[in-house]
């Protein structure tokens, strides 16, 4: 099971997070890897100025973009399945 958490705090909430989880999930499921992958959000990572944040797997990722998503998806998420 890949464990991939956003953040959904405040200042990460103010440059994306939401449309980031939305993609995200999209592709998950359209990949049919809902059973693999545990998508979730996460507040405050503490890393705020460094935002949108996310983890893979405990993983930090730090400046993730809705543009992102698909290269993101390719490179961290599906490599690890």
């Amino acid at each position: 099971m890949v464990e991939v958490s956003v953040c959904i705090g405040s200042a990460c909430h103010l440059k994306g997070s939401h449309p980031i989880v939305e993609k995200l999930s999209r592709k998950i499921a359209d990949a049919g890897l809902q059973d693999q992958v545990e998508l979730k959000g996460s507040f405050c990572m503490g890393d705020c100025v460094n935002g949108v944040c996310m983890t893979v797997n405990g993983k930090k990722i730090r400046n993730m973009t809705a543009k992102d998503v698909d290269s993101f998806f390719e490179s961290e998420i599906l490599p690890l399945l």
